[in-house]
């Protein structure tokens, strides 16, 4: 019985241990449809932060990472994936957003909200980090300063950097 327990208990590491990253539709900045099974990054580091144009610690952490951000891609090969939860009236909002701000990220929106629910995203910030085969090995929620420096420290974990 307290091995059929310790078994119960252990699962749910197992299952979020494994979990991959869901083939959901959702929309470029061009409103075509893109499904998230096409991201791709040569076999290294996925991070997609779920933020919107309205919520302030989404844009502080996004635009904390532009600043680092390519030197972490010369680093370890990361690639940032920024998803947008506005409705698909604000897709101009969030095109203007990215260029204004010279984000080079990829940016989509999940006007929806298929994609955050399905990955269990509630409040945003909603950060994941995914290794080379897609499998979501870490999550963080919200923003303060400082936080961006501990994802990439998740990030070069997983990629012995």
């Amino acid at each position: 019985m307290k091995k059929i327990l310790f078994t119960l208990c252990l699962l749910p590491v197992i299952l979020f241990s494994q979990k991959n990253l869901p083939a959901v539709e959702i929309k470029s900045l061009d409103n075509s449809n893109f499904n998230t099974s096409q991201f791709e990054n040569n076999g290294n580091p996925i991070i997609i932060s779920f933020w919107a144009t309205w919520c302030k610690p989404c844009i502080l952490e996004l635009e904390t990472i532009n600043e680092v951000y390519q030197d972490w891609q010369e680093e370890t090969g990361v690639k940032l994936i920024a998803i947008s939860t506005d409705n698909i009236q604000k897709i101009n909002d969030v095109r203007v957003k990215k260029d204004s701000d010279g984000w080079e990220y990829e940016v989509y929106i999940d006007s929806n909200r298929e994609l955050a629910r399905t990955m269990g995203v509630r409040p945003i910030p909603h950060t994941f980090l995914l290794d080379k085969n897609k499998n979501i090995v870490w999550e963080h929620v919200g923003y303060a300063l400082g936080d961006e420096e501990y994802l990439f420290d998740q990030v070069k974990k997983i990629t012995n950097k």
